[in-house]
C-alpha cells in the first residue's frame, strides 16, 4: 500500500473531518498538524501527527535552539480493525472520495474490510515538519500498516523519540540584555550585565500518546554565559556573581557580572565589540522515568558595545 493514488497520498494526513475514535480530533490543537513556532534558524517543532499531544508552558511565547531528531518520522498505532472500517467507509471523506473517482475509493477501503474482526492495530506515519529532514523521512514510510497486537512494528515511535519530540518543541523566552553603562562603555570600566523579560524560570513541555506513553522534560534556567566579543588580552569576564539571570546594577554595589573592556574599541568592526550574552537552561527528564540525557537549551543575545578612552585634559601651572 505504499502509493495508493495520487489524491489520496497527498491529502490522508490532513483529513478535514475526524471521527469520534480519532484521537486527533477537531478541536485537539496539540495533535495533527501541531506548531509550537518557527523563527528563523532556531526552528520549532511542528508535528504532523494522528496520535502524538505536545504540550506545556515551553511550547509557546518563546524561542528554540534548532534541536534535530535522530529520526524526524514514525509509526505510531492509530485505529483498531473496526474502528478503521468506519473511520474509512463512512461520513464526509469517504463521500468526498466517492464523488472524485468511485472505482479508487474502493481500491482504498478494500484493505480495511478485509481487515475487519481481526485483533491489531493500524498505523500511521507521522514527522516532524518542522525538521527539514522530516518530510523525506515520512515519504520513506507506508501510510497504513497493520500490525499484531502486541507488535511494535520497524521505525515505530518509541519513548526516546517522544522525548525528542518534547525537546524539538521546547522554546525559552528571548531575554533582553540590559547593560550598565548603556549606550557606551569605557575603558577599565566596568559594564554591569543582566537579563529582563525571562518571566518564568522553569519550562515544561509533555509529549505522549494518551493512553499509551508519555514523557515531560523540564527546562530551568541556571546561569548565563558572557562572551565579550573580543579577545582576552582586550577584556575580563566576570560571572562569579551572575547566578541565574545577571546582576542589575546598583549605585554603589559590587561588581560580580559583567565585563571591564581593557582596550578601546575604535579599531573594531563598526567600532564595538559585540557581546554575546547567552542563558543556559539545563534540560532533565521529569521524574527521571528515562534516562535520556539532552543539551541545555542556550537562548544567546547579542548587543553591540563601543567602548571609548575616558579624555582628560591636563592644564600646565601658572
Amino acid at each position: 500500500m505504499k502509493a495508493l493514488i495520487s489524491f489520496v497520498t497527498a491529502g490522508l494526513l490532513l483529513l478535514p473531518s475526524l471521527s469520534a475514535q480519532d484521537p486527533g480530533r477537531e478541536g485537539d490543537t496539540s495533535a495533527r498538524g501541531s506548531q509550537t513556532g518557527k523563527s528563523g534558524r532556531n526552528l520549532f517543532a511542528e508535528i504532523e501527527s494522528r496520535r502524538v499531544k505536545v504540550h506545556g508552558n515551553g511550547t509557546k511565547g518563546g524561542k528554540g535552539d534548532g534541536f534535530r531528531m535522530k529520526r524526524p518520522c514514525w509509526y505510531e498505532p492509530f485505529l483498531n480493525a473496526d474502528d478503521a472500517v468506519d473511520f474509512f467507509t463512512k461520513g464526509r471523506d469517504s463521500a468526498n472520495r466517492h464523488r472524485i473517482d468511485e472505482e479508487s475509493r474502493r481500491d482504498f477501503e478494500q484493505p480495511f474490510v478485509d481487515r475487519r474482526g481481526q485483533e491489531g492495530m493500524w498505523w500511521t506515519p507521522g514527522y516532524n515538519r518542522g525538521d527539514p529532514a522530516g518530510a523525506a523521512c515520512w515519504a520513506t514510510l507506508q501510510q497504513f500498516l497493520f500490525v499484531p497486537p502486541g507488535v511494535t512494528p520497524p521505525s515505530g515511535i518509541t519513548l526516546e523519540q517522544l522525548a525528542e519530540i518534547a525537546r524539538a518543541s521546547m522554546t525559552v523566552p528571548e531575554q533582553t540584555v540590559k547593560l550598565n553603562p548603556d549606550a557606551k562603555s569605557f575603558v577599565n570600566l566596568p559594564t554591569h550585565v543582566w537579563l529582563e523579560g525571562i518571566g518564568e524560570t522553569s519550562r515544561s513541555v509533555t509529549a505522549e500518546i494518551p493512553g499509551v506513553m508519555s514523557v515531560t522534560l523540564v527546562a530551568t534556567l541556571q546561569d548565563i554565559k558572557i562572551d565579550p566579543g573580543t579577545t582576552k588580552e582586550r577584556a575580563e569576564v566576570t560571572e562569579s556573581g551572575c547566578g541565574t539571570a545577571g546582576k542589575p546594577y546598583v549605585r554603589g554595589g559590587e561588581f560580580a557580572c559583567g565585563v571591564r573592556y581593557l582596550r578601546s574599541s575604535i579599531d573594531q568592526p563598526r567600532e564595538t565589540y559585540p557581546l554575546t550574552v547567552t542563558a543556559v537552561w539545563p534540560v532533565a527528564v521529569q521524574g527521571n522515568v528515562v534516562p535520556f540525557q539532552f543539551a541545555p537549551v542556550e537562548l544567546g543575545v547579542t548587543r553591540d558595545v563601543p567602548v571609548g578612552e575616558i579624555q582628560s585634559n591636563v592644564k600646565p601651572p601658572n
